[in-house]
């Protein structure tokens, strides 16, 4: 019997974690939780009763231009994207999010209460969220993750794991992990986009380092993560600290990955 998951099926089980007071930034896929009656809105609706402030990214990964020539170990080839060059849009504030963000985070755009900020790559929107939107700068792209962290916010990732979560890029970085530079097409010119992160596909592998930190609840076919951002980030510092090459991926054609373990 296929089962529907209803607003009130997900207020509740939203409410268990212990989050109604407290910022997120959030992660979603809509469709790991079988049929929800009402579908991304219903679940975005359901998670701002649940929080008290959500912050979700909303990348466009559209507007990146790939330079003949750049600084080196910056893990991307030049001048091997002639063609996706030539379909690269301009960002605008309007701009779609990517579809690998997924159908929740462009609803979580489109609400009338959303605000954005204006970064043409890593953008994030948010509700109840303008002083941690503030916080982000072209120096710092994921500088909203840090003042959600001084808040005591805490990742709620609902359907996804690890792979997906965007605040371990931040824990990366205050780690002192290589990042990277990008280019993103504007409107009039092409802007440089320092502090673009490296590959996230071996992330899950600090999930056995946060069982103990991890709230979760199953909602329909779903299961929701909830961590504390203070005790992602430094459980995150804390691995890559004792070994320099956690949390990389072991793919050899990853460009990032293998210009960090370059850079060691």
């Amino acid at each position: 019997m296929k089962i529907i998951v209803s607003f009130t099926d997900l207020r509740a089980a939203l409410f268990t974690l212990g989050l109604s007071h407290t910022p997120v930034i959030a992660h979603a896929s809509l469709r790991a939780f079988g049929h929800i009656d009402g579908g991304a809105d219903t679940l975005v609706r359901a998670v701002l009763d649940s929080v008290g402030a959500l912050v979700m990214p909303t990348f466009t990964y559209k507007t990146m231009i790939t330079p003949e020539a750049g600084p080196p170990n910056n893990g991307i080839a030049y001048g091997s994207d002639a063609n996706l060059n030539k379909m690269a849009e301009p960002f605008t504030p309007d701009m779609p999010a990517d579809k690998q963000m997924g159908i929740v985070s462009e609803t979580l755009r489109h609400h009338p209460q959303a605000k954005r900020t204006r970064h043409p790559i890593q953008s994030f929107a948010g509700i109840y969220a303008e002083k941690f939107l503030a916080a982000q700068t072209m120096q710092n792209p994921l500088g909203p993750i840090g003042a959600l962290a001084d808040a005591d916010g805490w990742v709620l990732l609902l359907g996804v794991d690890h792979t997906v979560n965007t605040s371990i890029h931040y824990a990366e970085k205050l780690a002192g992990r290589k990042q990277f530079i990008r280019w993103a097409l504007l409107p009039d010119r092409i802007i440089e986009c320092p502090g673009f992160p490296g590959d996230s596909t071996g992330f899950d592998a600090i999930a056995p380092d946060l069982i103990n930190e991890t709230r979760t609840v199953k909602i329909g076919d779903g299961i929701v993560q909830a961590v504390s951002l203070k005790a992602l980030i430094a459980a995150v510092i804390h691995r890559i600290k004792e070994d320099p090459l956690a949390l990389l991926c072991q793919r050899e054609d990853c460009e990032r990955c293998l210009a960090v373990r370059n850079s060691l």
